[in-house]
């Protein structure tokens, strides 16, 4: 894989934890929103960490479509599993969050299995080199 490719996978990590981040800080801001007021959430979209948030987020879904184009979902989604000891670490930095020794251990549990799994067999190896097969037999694919 490409460097190109890991600087996308670690932008994608990276737009969710700190989108996570922000729009957790600004709903905490704004306060408990009931099925009752649910028209608050429209408001809420105005708060600027809550804003910050969804653009982070609109970041983490681009860079995520990208990689996607690239490789299966089944080696995206687990390559991108530090992003839950990341958030963990940004909760407890920035908005003061208690993590438990119980949820540690859990989330590195989840972590340690999903690197488990991004070891086994991959299709996108295969697709890349038939990508580049495909680019070699017709070079006239590869100009816009």
């Amino acid at each position: 894989m490409s460097f190109r490719k890991y600087l996308v996978l670690v932008a994608l990590v990276l737009f969710a934890s700190f989108g996570d981040v922000a729009l957790s800080h600004g709903m905490k801001r704004i306060g408990a929103i009931s099925a009752a007021r649910w028209t608050e959430l429209f408001t809420a979209v105005l708060d600027p960490w809550v804003a910050l948030g969804i653009l982070l987020l609109l970041g983490f879904f681009a860079s995520y479509l990208a990689a996607l184009s690239w490789s299966d979902l089944t080696y995206v989604l687990p390559a991108t599993s530090f992003g839950y000891v990341l958030l963990a670490l940004l909760s407890v930095w920035l908005l003061h969050e208690k993590v438990t020794l119980t949820r540690w251990v859990g989330i590195l549990l989840v972590s340690g299995g999903v690197a488990i799994v991004t070891q086994g067999p991959a299709l996108t190896r295969r697709r890349d080199r038939e990508a580049e097969t495909e680019l070699k037999t017709n070079p006239a694919r590869n100009q816009p």
